[in-house]
């Protein structure tokens, strides 16, 4: 795919600039267009590469930063977020539908679910619980 192809290259043009909340030197963000909870988050890498393990050293350090930055900004933003998934679909076996490095942040609240047991384990439904062994 070209990048005027992938509509994350095009996301960090004119046309967009309103939906990128935070920038850094490697990543923008924005709030998912179709979010699982609010201030759902995507963490892009501006540079188009399709895979977290393209990533440079100054890159995943950059991430790190840009993560634990938008975790203390969405929970400035509701007080009621206590948790977070943080998900990457690395590959289209994977489920990547844009193959364009991007993180979701998932802010999670309790009770948001009856029983959030298993976490990201429930991409595949059947394994999302588990029995603990004793």
């Amino acid at each position: 795919m070209s990048q005027k192809d992938c509509l994350f290259c095009r996301v960090q043009g004119p046309d967009y600039k309103d939906e990128i909340v935070y920038q850094s030197e490697h990543f923008f963000v924005t709030r998912d267009s179709y979010p699982v909870t609010r201030y759902h988050t995507l963490i892009i890498l501006k540079r188009c590469a399709p895979s977290f393990f393209h990533l440079t050293s100054d890159e995943v350090k950059d991430f790190l930063h840009t993560l634990k930055e938008q975790e203390s900004a969405i929970k400035k933003l509701d007080q009621t977020v206590s948790a977070f998934n943080i998900g990457i679909n690395d590959g289209k076996d994977a489920g990547q539908s844009i193959s364009h490095l991007h993180v979701h942040l998932i802010p999670r609240r309790q009770g948001d679910m009856d029983n959030p047991q298993g976490g990201v384990r429930g991409v595949i439904p059947e394994k999302q619980k588990y029995v603990r062994r004793k």
